[in-house]
């Protein structure tokens, strides 16, 4: 379930940031360079994790000044997103371990601080402008932050099992 109010935002994004990062603690670089059949590695899915932090701070910032928002990014819709995935492993693939944990770190402290600084109201009172639906700010932050986290997490544990 969605959360619906700023409070349970910060609530579910404190909670799921803390299970992956504590997933991600004990990780070695071996096992987070390690591909699998699709070419994608652990580093891969945190550092894909914290490039979408950026992506949604990036549609907010863009729809508050009345530009166009392009979602996911310019030159690509919502069906590309394998191709669009897939270009930027290749733009990340000399980012190493270190690099993508603290990527992922910087991308959260930033989100978190996003929300802190917006009210209630800012979050939750109708949909974010430029974003062509009817999501909320809040709705949007949540997509680019804890729910993300979360199937960061559940991919993050399937790989370790298989390894």
């Amino acid at each position: 379930m969605a959360a619906t109010n700023k409070t349970e935002l910060l609530e579910v994004s404190e909670k799921e940031f803390a299970k992956l990062e504590r997933l991600i603690a004990a990780i070695t670089n071996e096992q987070a360079m390690q591909q699998d059949e699709d070419a994608t590695s652990i580093k891969d899915v945190v550092a894909h994790r914290a490039h979408w932090i950026d992506l949604f701070l990036g549609w907010y910032s863009d729809g508050q000044a009345g530009k166009p928002v392009y979602f996911p990014a310019k030159g690509y819709k919502w069906n590309d997103l394998k191709r669009y995935n897939s270009e930027l492993r290749l733009q990340q693939k000399d980012m190493g371990w270190d690099a993508a944990v603290s990527a992922l770190q910087d991308g959260n402290a930033k989100l978190m601080q996003f929300i802190q600084s917006h009210s209630n109201s800012d979050l939750y009172d109708g949909p974010m402008q430029g974003a062509n639906n009817n999501w909320t700010i809040g709705r949007w932050a949540e997509a680019a932050g804890p729910s993300h986290f979360r199937s960061a997490a559940k991919y993050i544990r399937a790989r370790l099992r298989s390894m």
